[in-house]
């Protein structure tokens, strides 16, 4: 019953698990689909961690690679960015203790967003990320 009413109509099923918790009717708590649930909430702020760090890095490549395009448009893009990164590591701070490791993984695709949105062939950018993380979070941070 709560696996069909978890497919059928997501939110009045957190309800209900919630309704189940508080009361603490433990076997009655759909756990299977609780975990699942769970689980993809997590991948679900990794994701979004990498993908604010992916349009980031691109920026910072966009504006270090093509000084003569810069703009007011890339500055206030690279202000929200941070923002939204500081905000987001601010919610989730375990995050914060393998920011390596997402900078490495949001490092490809923002060569090829900044390839893509430049013109510039990948291989003109560094293999590797060229910035610290303190620079990548730094508001005062701009590659020259």
């Amino acid at each position: 019953m709560n696996k069909i009413l978890h497919d059928v109509d997501f939110y009045a099923w957190t309800q209900q698990q919630i309704d189940l918790l508080k009361m603490r009717r433990w076997s009655e708590v759909d756990l299977e689909s609780l975990i699942e649930e769970l689980t993809s909430m997590g991948a679900g702020e990794r994701r979004e961690l990498i993908n604010r760090l992916a349009v980031l890095l691109a920026h910072l490549l966009k504006w270090q690679y093509q000084p003569s395009f810069r703009g007011r448009s890339w500055q206030l893009t690279l202000k929200e960015q941070r923002r939204q990164l500081q905000r987001l590591l601010r919610d989730n701070p375990s995050l914060q203790v393998r920011l390596c490791d997402f900078v490495t993984d949001a490092y490809g695709d923002a060569m090829l967003l900044a390839a893509k949105e430049t013109g510039l062939d990948e291989n003109m950018f560094p293999d590797s990320c060229p910035y610290s993380e303190m620079d990548i979070l730094n508001p005062l941070f701009y590659p020259d």
